[in-house]
């Protein structure tokens, strides 16, 4: 019955349409051989009806095959089809009591399925090829076979169906564009909400991140200060009776010895004020900073770190770069972060150098070290917060280097090749040098001294 004409790649639409058309095709040749063979109906011309029909079975075959394969069997021929179908239905009409034949519905079943899966143009266009089967149907037959009531009524049942067929096919085809349209938008709804709760969850992360780092932080100025307090006092007090000892009469031996002790002695008191100082609340005020200074301090700190002992570690640092504006213990710890990063990521006589140069109006510091170097698959998550591959590493180092940074105006990026090392680089905004100092910021000395920190 109602073959359709699809693209070369038919929709949704089309396909379903073209099941329930194959399954028409499939009832109507079934009726059609009841009738024939069952029924007693055309048993005159029964053998050449059944071979009519068997043209129709070939085609429902090839038609069916088509449709399992998710294709139309020659979808771009819709009227072709519609004149195949009307000849078919003229014929069975014809050797089966013409007019009154049973079969004459089959124009009706036609007309339903290529409404449902044709245009308006294409359904009204075999409306009136079956119109014009009817009626050569009626003239085929002999004078007293005609009855012109039934030709007309015929034809107006025809028109009165192809016209509610093809208002019923548009709704639901409205109601189906209707369906995907707010299938597509919920779709998208869904992948803006997934993606904002990504971003919140992101935020909230981050969020937790800083909290967990500024307590971290806290409880660690709280552990400082109380043992610079707790040893302090009794260090006083051995100093004391040191100096004592030292201004009473005694041999070269004793004052040697004595002189090593008040010096380890002192080296005690200045890591303990070095301890003290780092400890001490954080200060948010922003105020004129020098690089190099920044980065002493960030060293003078690492190297309490026990890693760092068996490391050399290298400072290019130029003393008359123009001076920053920010936080000066924020600095600081972003520096310490990145030259600890380094320290971890090389084994026992590891590199570490640290270059800093003027470049397009801000400040470019290098940390470079010569270790394994970051694997590329976590090269993505280095930033991100609680992501180590340290055994005890919290994952915030990186990820508060970057939030510092950033709130200074600044960024922060890296290249790394397995085996190869990695650099850090930050770039931060910089104060503009002084008139009378513009030359000389061209031809910057640098000063280049290795520090190797020994037990």
């Amino acid at each position: 019955m109602g073959n359709v004409t699809t693209p070369a790649i038919p929709s949704r639409w089309e396909l379903a349409a073209e099941t329930i058309a194959v399954k028409i095709r499939w009832f109507g040749l079934i009726v059609g051989y009841v009738l024939i063979n069952v029924a007693g109906r055309g048993d005159a011309n029964q053998l050449l009806l059944n071979g009519i029909l068997a043209l129709g079975l070939i085609y429902a075959l090839t038609d069916t095959y088509y449709s399992l394969r998710g294709r139309v069997f020659l979808g771009r021929y819709p009227l072709t089809i519609s004149a195949m179908e009307a000849l078919f239905i003229g014929l069975l009409c014809y050797f089966d009591g013409g007019l009154e034949s049973s079969f004459r519905y089959y124009y009706l079943l036609s007309l339903i399925c290529c409404a449902i899966r044709h245009s308006t143009q294409v359904t009204y266009a075999t409306w009136a090829l079956h119109c014009a089967s009817y009626a050569a149907l009626y003239t085929a037959l002999p004078p007293d076979e005609r009855r012109p009531l039934a030709l007309a009524l015929m034809l107006v049942v025809l028109g009165w169906v192809t016209w509610a067929s093809d208002a019923l096919a548009r709704l639901l085809k409205g109601v189906g564009e209707h369906l995907a349209q707010l299938n597509v938008a919920l779709r998208e709804n869904q992948a803006h909400l997934e993606a904002r709760i990504a971003e919140r969850t992101r935020e909230l992360q981050e969020s937790q991140a800083q909290v967990l780092h500024q307590e971290k932080m806290a409880a660690f100025g709280l552990l400082a200060a109380g043992i610079a307090h707790e040893v302090g006092n009794p260090l006083t007090s051995i100093s004391s009776l040191v100096q004592m000892l030292q201004r009473r009469d005694c041999d070269d031996y004793a004052r040697e010895k004595l002189s090593l002790v008040s010096g380890q002695l002192q080296r005690i008191q200045t890591t303990l004020r070095e301890l003290i100082n780092f400890s001490r609340p954080a200060s948010s005020e922003r105020t004129h900073v020098a690089l190099h200074e920044i980065i002493a301090e960030a060293l003078n700190i690492a190297k309490y770190y026990k890693r760092t002992k068996s490391r050399v570690l290298e400072r290019h640092i130029p003393e008359d770069l123009p001076p920053l504006h920010g936080v000066r213990d924020q600095l600081v710890q972003v520096f310490l972060n990145l030259i600890l990063n380094a320290v971890d990521a090389t084994e026992n006589g590891g590199k570490i150098a640290i270059h800093a140069e003027q470049h397009r109006g801000r400040l470019r510091v290098a940390v470079r070290d010569n270790g394994t170097g970051i694997d590329p698959g976590c090269a993505g998550r280095v930033f991100q917060p609680y992501f180590t591959t340290k055994k005890h590493g919290t994952g915030l180092g990186l990820f508060v280097t970057r939030k510092l940074v950033t709130d200074h105006g600044g960024t922060v990026t890296f290249e790394s090749k397995a085996g190869d090392g990695t650099v850090f680089w930050v770039e931060l905004p910089c104060l503009e040098l002084a008139p009378d100092q513009g030359t000389q910021g061209e031809e910057l000395q640098i000063e280049n001294c290795k520090l190797k920190i020994a037990n």
